[in-house]
């Protein structure tokens, strides 16, 4: 299903295919040969996504570009079935596993690996041939294992999830501050138009 949101809509490559039940909403660029498959969703909501060459985006996926944190997936990238990739860059030749989740700010490189439910952390960065292991997070420029979490803590905390993702500082009412804009941010999907 393609969707006009905020007046943009998404173009695929001739030599592209997206499955009948997949949608791609929004400014969405699906490049030659690429491949999105079953009920995979690229929106770009209110910022873009552009998917390479030969990309391929597995069963059930979510990839979301935003304005201040567009997704932009490299040549021969497989993002693979439950994965989320969440304002992200991709390099080249990169593989993203089954439930691997990966956050605004954040850029996996050329030939590396985010293997199942790997985490990459938001403004963090996995090297060029790097791997994060089954299971594990990317924070910062480490990978670490998920038993540690207080060294993850200390790291992540620096990176600022709310001030990156929301705008808001951490604090008690951070949901009470944050989800009215949400919503209201969200509720432009009102106005989508099924193409």
């Amino acid at each position: 299903m393609l969707v006009e949101h905020r007046g943009r809509r998404p173009e695929v490559h001739p030599s592209a295919w997206v499955a009948p039940t997949a949608v791609l909403c929004g400014d969405v660029r699906v490049g030659e040969d690429a491949r999105v498959m079953w009920n995979a969703v690229v929106s770009a909501e209110d910022g873009h996504v552009e998917l390479g060459a030969r990309c391929v985006v597995m069963e059930h996926a979510l990839v979301r570009g935003r304005a201040a944190h567009p997704v932009v997936v490299g040549e021969d990238v497989l993002i693979g079935p439950h994965a989320h990739v969440n304002g992200a860059r991709i390099a080249r030749e990169a593989f993203v596993a089954t439930r691997a989740a990966l956050f605004p700010g954040s850029s996996v490189g050329v030939r590396a690996e985010v293997r199942i439910g790997g985490v990459v952390h938001v403004n963090s960065a996995v090297a060029d041939g790097a791997v994060v292991p089954i299971g594990w997070v990317a924070v910062g420029d480490r990978i670490l294992s998920p038993d540690r979490h207080e060294e993850i803590w200390e790291i992540q905390r620096e990176l600022d999830f709310p001030g990156t993702v929301y705008g808001e500082a951490r604090g008690d009412d951070l949901m009470a501050r944050v989800m009215p804009r949400q919503t209201a941010w969200l509720g432009a999907h009102r106005d989508d138009r099924v193409l």
